[in-house]
C-alpha cells in the first residue's frame, strides 16, 4: 500500500481494502450538540471521509459542503448518502477557494492525517475559508505520536497552527473515541476573531 497520506493514493488504496479505522458509522455526540445549538449556516467539511456527519447536519438545516481528494472516499461517502450525495465533491482543501467563506468547518481526523510537512497549509487554509466569527469545531488527536497517521500534535501546535486571530472556546476529551485514537481524542472548539 501506498505510504504517503498527502497523496490521493495512500487513501484510495485504505478505502480499496477496507482499512478505515477512522470511519465512525455515525455522527460523535459533541458534533451533534453543536450543530443544534448553533445558528444555522454553511458548513466545510474537509477529509469527510464515509460523510456521516453530512446527512445529519444537512437535516438540521445546515447548508453543507463535504470534500475529499480520494475519489474512492468520495465515491464512499456518495454511496452512504444516497439523496444527499450531491454534498460531497472531489477537491483539495489545499487549492480551496470560496470568497463567500463558511460560518463553521468541522475537523475530523483531517490535521491528523496531514503529515507535518501540510499543517501549516491547513492552518492557513482554516484563516481564509472561515468567515470572521466563524467556528472550527470538532476532534483534534493529541498525542505525542510523530509517527503516522494518525499524526499526534498538542494545543498549544494548534494555536500556533490557527494564529493569533483564533480563540479556543473549549477543550475535553472526547465521550467516544475510536480505537485508533486510544482516548486522546480532544473535543475543540475555535473561533476565529478576526
Amino acid at each position: 500500500m501506498p505510504q504517503d497520506s498527502s497523496q490521493a493514493d495512500f487513501w484510495n488504496s485504505r478505502y480499496q481494502n477496507g482499512v478505515t479505522p477512522w470511519n465512525a458509522g455515525g455522527i460523535p455526540h459533541e458534533i451533534a450538540e453543536f450543530a443544534h445549538q448553533h445558528e444555522r449556516g454553511r458548513v466545510l467539511i474537509p477529509g469527510c471521509g464515509h460523510g456521516h456527519e453530512v446527512q445529519a447536519l444537512a437535516q438540521g438545516g445546515h447548508q453543507v459542503t463535504a470534500i475529499d481528494f480520494s475519489p474512492d472516499a468520495v465515491a464512499a461517502a456518495q454511496a452512504v448518502l444516497g439523496p444527499l450525495a450531491d454534498c460531497v465533491h472531489q477537491a483539495d482543501f489545499f487549492a480551496l477557494n470560496d470568497p463567500q467563506g463558511y460560518d463553521w468547518i468541522y475537523e475530523r481526523a483531517f490535521l491528523c492525517a496531514l503529515p507535518r510537512s501540510r499543517w501549516s497549509d491547513w492552518g492557513r487554509g482554516m484563516q481564509t475559508l472561515l468567515k470572521p466569527g466563524g467556528y472550527l469545531a470538532g476532534y483534534f488527536f493529541l498525542a505525542d505520536k510523530p509517527n503516522g497517521p494518525p499524526f499526534g500534535t498538542d494545543e498549544a501546535t494548534v494555536q500556533q497552527l490557527l494564529g493569533p486571530g483564533f480563540e479556543r472556546l473549549a477543550c475535553a476529551q472526547a465521550r467516544y473515541s475510536l480505537p485508533v485514537f486510544s482516548g486522546q481524542e480532544y473535543w475543540m472548539i475555535w473561533r476565529r476573531c478576526a
